[in-house]
C-alpha cells in the first residue's frame, strides 16, 4: 500500500487556506516560505483548481536538472529538491508543464511540493477536503504471454 495526494477540484472554494498552511509550514528564518500550492480560478466564480505538484511518474523537472538536485524520495514518493546541490538555473521551473516548480524570491530558492515529508499540511487544513492524502491500493499488473 502506498499513500497518494488526491486533489478534487470541484470541492475547492478558493479559500486559500492551503496556501497559508503550506507557506507557514515552510518558513525560513521566521519568514513564511513560498507556497507550493495555489488555487487558480476556473470559468465559474465559485470554481477553483488547486495547482500542486503531481509527483509525476516520469518527471520533466528531474530530467531537466543539470546538477542532479531532484530525486524521488522512495519513502514518501515525493520528488525532493536538494537545496545544497541546486544552482537556481530554473530549468525545472521551465520544464514543469503544470507550473509546480517555483521561485521563492524572498528566500532566493527554487521550491516544489515535498509532501511535507509524507504528511501534507495543506490537506490537514483544507475545510472542504478538496485535498486529501490517503493510502491507496496498488493494482498488480498482469503479465501478458
Amino acid at each position: 500500500m502506498k499513500s497518494r495526494f488526491i486533489v478534487t477540484p470541484n470541492l475547492c472554494t478558493g479559500c486559500r487556506t492551503c496556501e497559508l498552511a503550506c507557506s507557514f509550514s515552510h518558513s525560513i528564518g521566521g519568514k513564511p516560505g513560498r507556497s507550493r500550492i495555489y488555487p487558480l480560478p476556473g470559468g465559474h466564480k465559485d470554481l477553483y483548481t488547486p495547482v500542486v505538484c503531481l509527483q509525476c511518474d516520469d518527471p520533466a523537472c528531474v530530467k531537466s536538472c543539470l546538477v542532479d538536485a531532484l530525486k524521488r524520495n522512495e519513502e514518501t514518493g515525493a520528488i525532493d529538491l536538494n537545496q545544497e546541490k541546486c544552482v537556481k538555473c530554473m530549468a525545472c521551473v521551465a520544464a514543469c508543464p503544470f507550473g509546480c516548480s517555483l521561485l521563492d524570491p524572498v528566500h532566493n530558492i527554487i521550491v516544489k511540493c515535498d509532501l511535507c515529508g509524507g504528511d501534507p499540511v495543506c490537506a490537514h487544513f483544507c475545510p472542504t477536503k478538496a485535498l486529501v492524502y490517503r493510502l491507496i491500493e496498488e493494482k498488480k499488473q498482469e503479465k501478458v504471454g
